[in-house]
């Protein structure tokens, strides 16, 4: 009778652990908690204490797994892998002391909140952080022992004498019935280690980019006292539920009151998690944030100081934490940024949606020169953009691998390694958006052109080395002419100028408008004998539409045209980009020929009537109009073929055409690319008059 009223009193002071507190008593607890604190100075590196102490627990499992000795786990020296022998030799005795301390108020009865207590009492001049992991060490050593002896007591003589000499029960055998409290603890003691690590997080916050006068610092630190003291809660309860197995009969063991208490605990010490979580990432926010800034800002004061050579710069736009961030598109092997140094340097900047026809035509343009053809003196680096907030799924990690696989010249290994600042500055400096950018770095890392794009379209390497300087030379050699409007997209072209024939392009979406003009001007020019060779050129979007009409021509045998939908977007992007070198060098309309007849042809491309471009040989005759007017006055050429003989063809049907281009007309001008900085006026081609400016969204797909 006598020991049953002894079990149910321990039983009684076991279960007193479920009086939590509230939110009120935690207001007076915490008063009682911070008046014990009283830090002398003294730092505890705590991360390596952490770390044994994890090791510990995640050995001493409730899984009993029994083995032969000899195959037993070597276990790795901590002590000596971390370096801690001395700082472990002065914190032996205080963890020795604690232990001794919670396993005597935990087997005498004490009260919780008492216990708890005490220890802060006992560790009033030790930090937060290291009250809390030398408590856990403690109880990772009462723990440990515990489960030592358990583990090893049907396989080691001395554990088995231990186990009759503390009345353990015998685990195995009630393996199932303890299965819950285990459970619990287990849970228990994985919220006590995820608040211990928020905790020495907080602790390793740098504080050159975090102070703790800030808000969120201030707001965090407040809580913390009441984080160590529910975890250093919930070590006494382990204990005390650990300390209650020892010699308590089946009636003890098969309760389920226990298992729910230590539910509870566990409830309440991941809540707090749950906030100290919140506000670790509000604080790794600021930091970021901080970061981001200082990064810029490193960026900024870099491009704006003269250096020896390139690397510093290259280093900060490409992530330097990484030794080997390029790979070769030749040998397809990783590389370190050394591999560009005092190199003219190109960063080919886009994002993952590259069309197929501007990649194919750098490739070619890139390998002319790597053949032999003429000498490079440059290297190219792909800086692929993505936006961070959209999933990173497999299908974009297949593009990216499959855009990289197909590039000749340097690719980043991967987009995530351009840190957020560098984005910034190339969308903020460079104004990256979404067209493709290719900027210019001098071997010591300067930019010597924002955007060498569009030199490389119309004169590819020939506009080496990819400088303002060179760009506004190129341009003072140049005049309009056939054989610079077409270049080297098709040769035979080319070679019909030097033979003298005269030369027709034209494009437009009307199929009856083509067949009329082909037949027409084929009909003129039979009659006049002279040789004409006539390209369909399509439009600078060549989608499906063009392809039908395309195929329309061939089957009718209208004209030559364009197998390649990429040389008919090569053809309207060099137009595009003199249009956009023109004006990165302050030319316009009322003062640039060349720019005037590139407005012209682009005003034909956003209209959806047919147009066309003739030309006489290798002379700068040459005569464009719209596809109605050019109709009439061909249709009139009774009236004019007089003046062929005298004047040539090409200059007659220019003056006979002067008659159809009056003020009332209706042309629509649609600018590629950059269209969203323009804030001056865009002068009509034709009547030279201020256009009206509209906003169009344009899809690429037809």
């Amino acid at each position: 009778m006598a020991g049953t009223v002894a079990q149910q009193q321990k039983m009684q002071l076991i279960k007193g652990e479920r009086h939590l507190f509230s939110s009120s008593d935690d207001t007076i607890v915490m008063k009682q908690i911070a008046a014990t604190h009283a830090p002398d100075g003294r730092e505890v590196d705590v991360r390596p204490i952490l770390n044994i102490i994890e090791d510990i627990l995640r050995r001493a499992t409730p899984t009993i797994i029994v083995m032969p000795h000899t195959q037993l786990e070597l276990v790795e020296d901590k002590v000596n892998h971390y370096g801690l022998t001395s700082m472990l030799e002065a914190l032996a005795y205080p963890i020795h002391k604690i232990s001794c301390e919670i396993t005597s108020k935990c087997s005498g009865g004490g009260e919780a909140h008492a216990t708890t207590l005490a220890l802060f009492h006992t560790l009033s001049t030790y930090t937060w952080d290291a009250k809390l992991v030398l408590v856990l060490a403690a109880f990772a050593m009462i723990y440990g022992e515990f489960w030592l002896t358990a583990q090893l007591h049907t396989v080691n003589p001395m554990a088995k004498s231990l186990a009759l000499i503390k009345q353990l029960p015998n685990i195995l055998e009630h393996s199932d019935i303890l299965k819950p409290r285990f459970d619990a603890i287990s849970n228990l003691i994985k919220a006590m280690l995820d608040v211990t690590k928020s905790i020495i997080e907080f602790r390793e916050l740098p504080s050159e980019y975090i102070s703790l006068d800030t808000p969120d610092m201030t707001l965090t630190m407040a809580h913390i006292p009441t984080a160590v003291y529910w975890t250093i809660r919930g070590a006494i309860a382990c204990v005390s539920q650990i300390i209650g197995l020892i010699g308590l009969g089946h009636e003890y063991i098969s309760s389920t009151t226990e298992a729910w208490e230590l539910s509870s605990l566990a409830h309440k010490i991941s809540n707090i998690h749950g906030h100290l979580t919140k506000q670790l990432t509000l604080c790794h926010q600021l930091i970021d944030d901080k970061k981001h800034i200082e990064a810029y800002q490193t960026l900024v004061r870099l491009f704006d100081t003269v250096h020896l050579d390139n690397m510093k710069i290259l280093k900060a736009l490409i992530y330097s934490k990484d030794e080997l961030p390029l790979i070769d598109g030749t040998t397809k092997k990783r590389v370190s940024v050394d591999v560009l140094r005092r190199k003219i340097v190109m960063l080919f900047i886009t994002d993952l949606d590259i069309t197929h026809e501007e990649l194919f035509v750098l490739i070619q343009i890139y390998s002319d020169t790597h053949q032999g053809k003429m000498e490079r003196h440059y290297e190219i680096v792909w800086l692929p953009i993505i936006d961070r907030h959209v999933p990173w799924l497999p299908t974009k990690e297949e593009n990216f691998d499959r855009l990289a696989s197909s590039m000749p010249w340097y690719s980043l290994q991967h987009p995530s390694l351009l840190d957020k600042a560098v984005v910034r500055y190339i969308r903020d400096v460079w104004h990256f958006e979404k067209k493709p950018l290719l900027v210019v770095l001098d071997p010591q890392g300067k930019v010597v052109c924002p955007n060498a794009l569009h030199m490389m379209w119309i004169w590819g390497s020939l506009a080496f080395p990819f400088t303002s300087n060179r760009e506004e030379a190129l341009w003072k050699e140049e005049t309009w002419r056939l054989e610079f409007l077409v270049d080297e997209i098709d040769p035979a072209i080319l070679s019909w100028a030097r033979e003298g024939r005269y030369i027709c392009l034209y494009g437009g979406e009307d199929i009856e408008w083509i067949r009329r003009f082909t037949m027409t001007l084929r009909r003129i020019t039979q009659e006049l004998r002279i040789p004409l060779e006539m390209v369909y050129v399509g439009k600078s979007n060549p989608k499906e539409r063009v392809k039908k009409i395309t195929a329309i021509i061939s089957a009718e045998k209208l004209s030559g045209y364009w197998q390649d939908p990429a040389m008919i977007w090569f053809f309207w992007v060099r137009l595009e980009s003199m249009w956009h070198s023109k004006r990165q060098h302050g030319r316009s309309i009322e003062d640039d020929f060349i720019m005037q007849e590139v407005m012209q042809m682009l005003s034909f491309d956003g209209s959806d009537e047919g147009w066309a471009v003739i030309s006489h040989g290798t002379s700068l005759d040459m005569v464009k109009s719209q596809g109605k007017k050019l109709m009439d006055c061909l249709n009139g050429f009774e009236n004019w073929k007089g003046t062929v003989e005298h004047e040539g063809f090409v200059p007659a049907l220019a003056n006979a055409l002067a008659p159809y281009h009056t003020h009332e007309h209706c042309t629509r001008l649609i600018l590629p690319g950059e269209t969203g900085k323009i804030t001056e006026h865009v002068v009509c081609a034709e009547c030279k008059r201020p256009m009206d400016k509209f906003v169009l969204y344009r899809c690429c797909t037809d």
